[in-house]
């Protein structure tokens, strides 16, 4: 073979090579890699079209909400359910969730603890969950001597004493302090989180259930 033919032979390779890391590129960036346009490990289109829809509602009662532009999935948080149940957030795929952590030694999770029930109360259904997560890591009667106290009724009682759920949330840059928030869509992603307590009962948060569960 002389060296013309053996340098096209070699522009040939390089060239389709390159082709090929530039589809590749563009199947990652647009997630042409998977199904339902969602490549591996990335929230679908659909994410960030509530994101879209979500963020213009973070006003008034909800102000405190940080909307993800760009939202990806929610952190890996596991914890208990009644009887000491294991469970983890993928269990909850296919509703949307207001995942809240709290402390009955915060006093701004008490304060928000009856709201969070009426919210679950008025909108908990097959498309929608409101999931209050108790981290307390010692005297471990108390949230539910707490909760029996005022009288809540819809919430399913969740509890992580590892202090685990907490810390994954901070390590995701979610978390500083007691109350949080976190919105996740029906996929599983994560559109945004509050850090603070908030009237849930109040109409612009109610709204922004509404938009999170797509409705």
């Amino acid at each position: 073979m002389d060296e013309n033919a053996t340098r096209t032979r070699r522009w040939r390779l390089y060239g389709g090579a390159g082709a090929l890391a530039a589809v590749a590129a563009v199947a990652v960036l647009y997630g042409m890699g998977a199904p339902g346009g969602k490549a591996a490990g990335l929230c679908p289109v659909a994410a960030a079209a509530r994101s879209a829809v979500l963020a213009p509602l973070a006003h008034g009662d909800i102000a405190a909400l940080n909307v993800e532009r760009a939202p990806k999935p929610a952190p890996a948080i596991a914890f208990e359910g009644p009887g000491g149940v294991k469970l983890s957030l993928a269990d909850f795929r296919g509703k949307a969730l207001l995942l809240n952590l709290w402390a009955t030694w915060c006093v701004p999770c008490r304060a928000e603890m009856p709201a969070l029930d009426r919210l679950q109360q008025a909108a908990g259904a097959d498309d929608f969950q409101v999931v209050a997560v108790n981290v307390d890591t010692a005297r471990l009667d108390r949230p539910a001597a707490f909760l029996d106290q005022i009288g809540v009724k819809a919430l399913t009682r969740y509890a992580d004493s590892s202090g685990d759920a907490f810390e994954a949330m901070r390590l995701a840059g979610k978390a500083l302090g007691l109350p949080t928030s976190l919105m996740i869509d029906k996929e599983g992603c994560e559109l945004g989180v509050v850090a603070g307590p908030v009237d849930w009962d109040a109409a612009d948060a109610r709204e922004a259930i509404k938009a999170l569960k797509g409705g």
